[in-house]
């Protein structure tokens, strides 16, 4: 199915839910209904630029995630750094990747709708992002150039992904209200490497996902991080 396919399909059927939950309400109520339901919860943040950014890198860390920092004329240098830190194989690129961020030295792999067994020969694959949200450490990928269809996050063992510093929100509700222009498109809330503990009660990394995950933010105002920390590091 494609991409528009099932978009559609998913409004229809939410569409028919909510008609058979609201029996009463015409369709065309419905948003006055949803608007007219108390949202006492926080929505933003008063906290710094700097404050913000320092609680995502804390919150990454909590997760296991490797970081480093970089301007943006130094993107491809760091991510050399974190490539040889790996010691990758093949990493997948999705279309729409500034080709100025790819360091030689590395075997990259064009998606062109592979295969889950072709994506699953590739070791990693290397991404931007729509937005991060630091309260919960979350970066938020998108079907779109740069980010690539959600296959390419899940199937690869390593996920490196590119975070612009601007792009950073404080709460989940500023990021969902910053999502409402994109809200068609698949998407994917990714906090940490992927891990599980509901098999027997033990923690299980790389079951829904990539066991290791690596990020570079991009662009940040001031040096916050430490990078004189040895990325990769397992």
């Amino acid at each position: 199915m494609e991409p528009d396919q099932g978009s559609t399909a998913r409004r229809i059927i939410l569409s028919r839910i909510r008609s058979a939950l609201l029996p009463q309400t015409a369709v065309s109520d419905a948003a006055a209904v949803w608007t007219s339901i108390p949202r006492e919860y926080r929505r933003g943040s008063t906290a710094s630029r700097a404050m913000i950014l320092k609680l995502f890198t804390e919150r990454l860390r909590d997760y296991d995630a490797q970081l480093l920092e970089s301007e943006p004329v130094g993107v491809a240098d760091a991510v050399e750094q974190m490539l040889r830190a790996r010691g990758v194989g093949p990493m997948l690129v999705p279309d729409g990747f500034p080709e100025a961020w790819l360091p030689p030295g590395f075997a990259y792999v064009r998606d062109a709708q592979l295969s889950a067994a072709a994506l699953d020969d590739c070791w990693g694959v290397l991404t931007t992002c729509t937005l991060a949200i630091a309260e919960t450490g979350t970066i938020v990928l998108q079907n779109a150039p740069g980010q690539g269809r959600r296959a390419l996050s899940l199937v690869p063992d390593y996920h490196l992904c590119l975070v612009g510093a601007a792009s950073v929100v404080a709460t989940v509700p500023e990021a969902l209200a910053a999502l409402q222009a994109t809200a068609s498109l698949p998407t994917t809330f990714i906090s940490g490497p992927s891990a599980t503990a509901d098999i027997e009660m033990t923690r299980i990394k790389g079951v829904h996902g990539p066991r290791f995950l690596d990020v570079i933010l991009v662009g940040a105002p001031e040096p916050h991080l430490d990078n004189e920390a040895q990325p990769g590091a397992v």
